[in-house]
């Protein structure tokens, strides 16, 4: 079984326009809601794809009460703690012409110490029973710096496996704990190692006790780093969509290798990739698309050449 976390859950409202400009007035066909935040979203993913999953996060206010029903609605196995504060929204615009989304996230109200507490019984009563536990997303403003490296040492006292995708401090705080693998994009990459070079921000995460490095590079795809190898996945062609929720989508593909006892580094880099290229191809966050089998047979792999960008005079 494969557990996540949401320590940050948000109800995610999609608005799809023909073309957004700014300080216009726009219209749309009614708004698309469901129960998001990236845990959420890489339990959607997995528990479509077949995997067994349990997805543990919190819920309140009334954008707790609507984040509730759809995640009822869904069928994805779930656990929520109640709290007082109000779950947070996250805001998708699309722009169909353009084929780009703009995204507003609200940051989130931190829950109390009990409220906490109860988030990691329910973790403690699920573990026995996991493969894998993935925590993932943002914390909220004031969150406490003992939350994650908790977490995952509760999750490597038991022998399971951690999966850690967030940024900021949050993301060494899960190195220095003993993730097994963190997934940044380029720039919370850079932003949490002040590293400018990918590489060496990935390596600078291993030292710090970390198995392997997925890097997300949007378009130019992804980069699985480990101790002995830098592998390099990507399309033959971009596909022009909606990323939001692709890297949770490699996530999902990594954690449903990972409850299958599968840690090979291209294996994991194949599918994940796949799985994020084919989330790009849906119109939801939580959702991939059928042809991701075929986009995987699409990939380029091998040793990353960084892009060189010649400066003008």
């Amino acid at each position: 079984m494969i557990l996540t976390v949401t320590p940050n859950p948000a109800l995610d409202l999609t608005w799809h326009v023909d073309r957004l400009t700014l300080g216009e007035t726009h219209r749309a066909d009614a708004g698309a809601a469901r129960a998001g935040g990236k845990g959420l979203n890489v339990a959607r993913v997995a528990h479509a794809q077949g995997a067994s999953v349990l997805a543990v996060s919190t819920a309140g206010g009334r954008a707790g009460v609507e984040l509730a029903a759809e995640l009822g609605a869904s069928g994805v196995p779930h656990r929520l703690v109640p709290v007082v504060g109000a779950t947070r929204q996250s805001i998708a615009i699309v722009d169909r012409e353009l084929g780009d989304t703009t995204i507003v996230n609200e940051r989130g109200v931190n829950p109390t110490d009990p409220e906490w507490a109860a988030l990691l019984g329910e973790v403690v009563d699920a573990l026995p029973g996991a493969q894998v536990l993935v925590i993932s997303g943002s914390l909220p403003p004031g969150a406490p710096e003992t939350l994650l490296p908790l977490l995952i040492g509760t999750a490597r006292d038991a022998g399971v496996p951690v999966i850690v995708d967030t940024s900021g401090p949050a993301l060494l705080l899960a190195a220095d704990a003993g993730a097994s693998v963190v997934k940044p994009n380029a720039a919370e990459l850079v932003e949490a190692t002040g590293l400018a070079d990918p590489i060496e921000g990935a390596r600078s995460l291993l030292e710090r006790g970390v198995e392997m490095v997925l890097l997300s590079l949007g378009a130019e795809g992804m980069l699985a780093v480990t101790a002995s190898e830098v592998l390099h996945a990507r399309l033959d062609a971009p596909l022009a969509g909606n990323p939001t929720g692709a890297g949770d989508a490699g996530v999902a593909a990594c954690a449903v290798l990972f409850a299958d006892g599968i840690r090979d580094p291209e294996t994991i880099l194949r599918r994940a990739t796949a799985w994020s290229a084919a989330a790009v191809l849906m119109p939801l966050a939580g959702e991939i698309s059928d042809e991701w089998v075929a986009l995987q047979q699409r990939l380029v792999v091998g040793p990353f050449i960084p892009t060189v960008r010649e400066e003008r005079l």
